[in-house]
């Protein structure tokens, strides 16, 4: 059994939904389709939600009538019987009202979850409405019954495993079953969601307890590219990635992929493609175990960096500096990106300044602080090991004529990473990609 995932843009409207559904019914085998809200309606509920915390149900009722009066032209448009746009339309009704039940009633995040959550709820029923008028035997298996989450907000994978597992042997024998991305519920019971990745660490997470044979996730591109195809001119797909590869790609700015999602798929050894909904022909990115030795693969940046430098020559060689300074970033909940150390001092990198200034008068504590922000980490990500002579220096070439303030290396043997500014972001994602791909 495959696990597809479908994201908002691929159900965007009713011709998308039928073009997801002649994919996902294209084998003729069982599959099971994670499908994410419509897109743009996610956003349309925090609005909803936003008027219900400012205590103006009025401006919440209004855009509940707009998203309402959209869903129901989307089921003209899909469904060619009256028996199914009726149910369709019966349903939406139901759903609608619930929405609006929410107006008259004391409004908190609790609340904000289950509206959230209805966007998920709404797109699986209309696709598997549509997919029961064409015939297909198909049931829809709700993300609530077994997506769960534990006491520290982290999926429950033996819960998740146990429950899918008895939802498939009480459901046997249909060619389609469907559920919900992003929704959960949490170790008490709750709606709750699951914040990074969302649907596409559901998929993951499915694909990984059911040890499913691939799982495919359906965006609006062509698999991950060697370089930022908004920015650089000729980027080119990269057909294979080990799974470090492409969590140090999402991580530092491939934004087709969340850097956590993949790791349930990594950790159960499943193999993870990336496909194009757009061109389903094209064979995307498989993403596994694999190394392809000696090669570098991809390039990608990450913006609104601020880099910190701590030097303290009164500090030369003085045990616990270093634990002092990283205790200070872990007081405020701050992750740091990059490191570089020297004898008299160290620099790391945040992407988080939300308590820039009280991070710089502890750290001042310490030694002179000395802080740029505007700036970019560009990595270069492929098999970097130590031992692979030249690869290090051939991505410095590429940026011999752009000032480089960090590069972090060693860490990882399928990263190097370079701090420039923001600036010279564009420059600097050209330079690699003239170098290391297209020479």
């Amino acid at each position: 059994m495959k696990v597809m995932k479908f994201g908002g843009t691929s159900v965007g409207s009713a011709q998308r939904m039928k073009d997801v559904c002649r994919l996902i019914t294209k084998d003729g085998l069982p599959n099971m389709v994670v499908l994410s809200a419509m897109s743009g309606t996610t956003n349309t509920l925090v609005e909803i939600s936003d008027y219900l915390y400012k205590k103006n149900p009025e401006g919440a009722n209004n855009v509940i009538k707009q998203l309402e009066r959209k869903y129901q032209q989307h089921v003209e448009e899909l469904y060619a019987t009256e028996e199914y746009k009726q149910k369709t339309l019966d349903f939406l009704k139901e759903e609608f009202d619930y929405l609006r039940s929410f107006t008259k009633i004391l409004f908190t995040s609790f609340e904000e979850k289950i509206i959230l959550a209805q966007g998920e709820i709404i797109s699986t029923n209309m696709v598997t409405n549509y997919l029961k008028e064409c015939g297909v035997k198909v049931i829809l298996l709700s993300a609530l019954d077994f997506m769960r989450t534990d006491k520290n907000a982290e999926p429950d994978l033996n819960y998740i495993k146990e429950k899918i597992g008895e939802q498939l042997k009480a459901h046997p024998d249909y060619d389609i079953y469907i559920t919900q991305g992003f929704i959960c519920r949490n170790a008490y019971g709750e709606v709750d969601n699951l914040l990074r990745g969302g649907s596409d660490y559901t998929a993951c997470l499915i694909g990984a307890a059911l040890m499913s044979e691939e799982i495919q996730i359906w965006t609006d591109i062509d698999g991950m590219h060697n370089n930022d195809p908004r920015v650089v001119n000729h980027t080119e797909p990269v057909r294979q990635l080990h799974f470090e590869e492409a969590a140090e790609l999402a991580y530092f700015g491939a934004k087709i992929l969340h850097p956590t999602c993949i790791q349930p798929a990594k950790f159960a050894g499943v193999p993870v493609r990336l496909l194009n909904t757009m061109d389903p022909s094209a064979p995307g990115t498989i993403i596994n175990n694999e190394i392809q030795h000696g090669k570098i693969k991809a390039v990608a940046a990450k913006d609104h960096i601020t880099s910190i430098q701590i030097q303290s020559s009164r500090m030369l060689l003085a045990y616990g500096f270093l634990r002092k300074v990283f205790e200070i970033f872990e007081s405020y909940k701050t992750s740091i990106d990059m490191v570089s150390t020297s004898e008299v001092g160290v620099s790391v990198t945040i992407d988080n300044t939300s308590y820039l200034k009280d991070i710089i008068a502890d750290l001042m504590k310490y030694g002179t602080v000395t802080v740029h922000e505007d700036m970019c980490i560009i990595c270069v990500v492929g098999d970097l090991n130590w031992e692979n002579v030249g690869f290090e220096s051939l991505a410095a070439q590429a940026l011999k004529e752009i000032p480089v303030q960090m590069i972090s290396y060693g860490g990882s043997s399928h990263n190097i990473s370079f701090l420039v500014k923001e600036a010279d972001k564009k420059r600097a994602l050209q330079a690699f990609s003239d170098t290391l791909f297209n020479a």
